[in-house]
């Protein structure tokens, strides 16, 4: 957004901020909403289920309140509130756990189909050129909630990673998580 639309109407000229700073040729993506991101807001104060753990509330939830686009018997599937590009999705087992090697068959077996599944409906409704899928296993690799475990899956475009994220620490979406939900609930496979 450069601003345009909260110009002034009614002839006046200054736009909000005016004469604050010298122009800098430079056109402004205000993005306010990934302050809670960077602030940590929402986040676990621990590593138990008690502690605020967003994918142990998220289940409990409706699906679209809580981004949930498909549920399993042992896993879920939803949508990555701060996603790297649209249609991320994170594939988590019900169960509250970090270490892969702590799931059971069933749970393995289920987020593997899970993944699968997620990956045919970002096809079907994104048609992306590739993916990336996996796991980052405790906080060093990279984890940003470690205690519960989550596979993502990440469509992925040629040139999808261009100057905004890369010097601008920015990304840009072309549309609302509810609507990303609403459309890949609406491709999901049916066994």
């Amino acid at each position: 957004m450069s601003g345009v639309e909260n110009e002034p109407q009614g002839g006046q000229s200054n736009p909000p901020g005016a004469g604050t700073g010298t122009p800098d040729g430079w056109e402004r993506l205000w993005t306010p909403h990934r302050m809670a991101y960077i602030k940590g807001e929402g986040k676990p104060t621990g590593s138990g289920p008690e502690d605020g753990c967003p994918f142990c509330a998220a289940p409990g939830l409706d699906d679209a309140e809580g981004l949930v686009v498909a549920r399993g018997k042992t896993a879920f599937v939803v949508l990555n509130l701060y996603p790297y590009n649209s249609g991320h999705l994170l594939v988590c087992p019900y169960r509250h756990v970090s270490a892969y090697t702590a799931l059971d068959e069933d749970e393995t077996a289920e987020v593997a189909a899970l993944t699968q599944a997620g990956i045919r409906a970002l096809t079907d409704a994104y048609g992306p050129q590739g993916f990336n899928v996996g796991m980052n296993l405790g906080t060093v690799a990279g984890a940003g909630i470690a205690a519960h475990l989550h596979q993502h899956i990440v469509p992925r475009w040629g040139g999808d990673t261009n100057f905004m994220p890369v010097i601008g620490h920015t990304k840009i979406l072309p549309e609302m998580l509810e609507q990303t939900r609403r459309k890949l609930a609406e491709h999901w496979p049916v066994d």
